[in-house]
């Protein structure tokens, strides 16, 4: 069976699930782009900063996180600020923390609507379903006892259609959920190991 077939032997709910499939390929696409460019420019301005704070060359560090439009880059901007004026441990890292919670909205910003949207992928395909399943019952009601069980049965078929591409819109969109959810976790992870490697460099006794 062909698409355009498929869609519509489906009838009306087809369409919604599929404006919502098409939703959460477009947030996918954009969070794995995001999240792997910030990965990449984490890693290449950590690989820059390096030998700087080894070298406690500060004012470049200083103007290198200013400049670079990572979530690292902005975290270490609060570290430094502290640094400056005081260079106890605990408020160096209290203000980390705070650019840490700057940083957090744009790493998990969509990325929880993917779950939603498979969730209203699966229920609009049941609703489908249901309300095929209830047309279908009206529609052999008044029908020729003999004929009944053909007229239900080929009924039954058409509405589950609904409940299909429910669920295949909604398969891959939690997986991309669970990809994307780890992804963000792993690169939260990475900057946390740079926020402590940081303090270790800064703070020596």
């Amino acid at each position: 069976m062909d698409i355009i077939k498929y869609f519509q032997t489906g009838g009306f709910f087809m369409y919604p699930i599929l404006f919502v499939l098409a939703c959460g390929i477009a947030i996918s696409l954009e969070r794995i782009i995001f999240l792997t460019r910030t990965q990449s420019r984490t890693n290449k301005v950590w690989s820059q900063l390096v030998p700087m704070l080894k070298a406690n060359d500060y004012a470049r560090a200083v103007k290198l996180t200013e400049t670079a439009k990572t979530p690292l880059a902005t975290m270490l901007t609060y570290g430094f600020a502290r640094h400056s004026a005081n260079k106890r441990r605990e408020i160096i890292e209290a203000a980390m923390e705070e650019g840490m919670m700057d940083v957090m909205p744009d790493l998990e910003q969509r990325t929880h609507y993917l779950a939603t949207l498979a969730n209203i992928a699966t229920l609009l395909g049941l609703l489908g379903t249901i309300i095929g399943l209830i047309s279908a019952f009206d529609a052999v009601a008044g029908a020729d006892p003999a004929q009944k069980a053909e007229l239900l049965s080929g009924s039954i078929s058409v509405a589950m259609y609904t409940t299909s591409f429910g669920l295949i819109a909604a398969i891959p969109l939690l997986l991309v959920h669970s990809f994307l959810v780890t992804k963000t976790a792993r690169l939260v992870d990475t900057l946390e190991m740079a926020a402590v490697k940081t303090l270790n460099i800064m703070i020596r006794d």
